[in-house]
C-alpha cells in the first residue's frame, strides 16, 4: 500500500490553494479524516494523502435543477 503523505503546504503547492484556507476552509467539510487526511500517532500533525486528494478533486459534480412552477405553466429555473 503506498501512498503520498503531504502537509498542508506541501499540499497547498499542488493544488493552488494556500494552506490556511485548506486548514481552515476544505479540512472536515471536504477533506474528511481517515479517508483525506490522517492524524499519525493520534498527534497534532495532519497528513493529507494526496491519492485521495486527487481522487475528489477529479470528482464530478452534479447540480441539482432548480425549477420553480410559474402560474402560466411555465417554469423559472431560478
Amino acid at each position: 500500500m503506498s501512498r503520498t503523505l503531504l502537509s498542508s503546504s506541501q499540499l497547498a503547492e499542488r493544488i493552488n490553494f494556500s494552506s490556511a484556507y485548506i486548514n481552515h476552509a476544505l479540512r472536515d467539510t471536504i477533506f474528511l479524516q481517515g479517508q483525506h487526511y490522517i492524524r499519525p500517532f493520534g498527534g497534532r500533525k495532519i497528513f493529507y494523502i494526496w491519492e485521495e486528494v486527487e481522487k475528489e478533486m477529479f470528482k464530478t459534480t452534479v447540480r441539482p435543477v432548480i425549477a420553480i412552477p410559474m402560474a402560466k405553466g411555465g417554469i423559472c429555473r431560478g
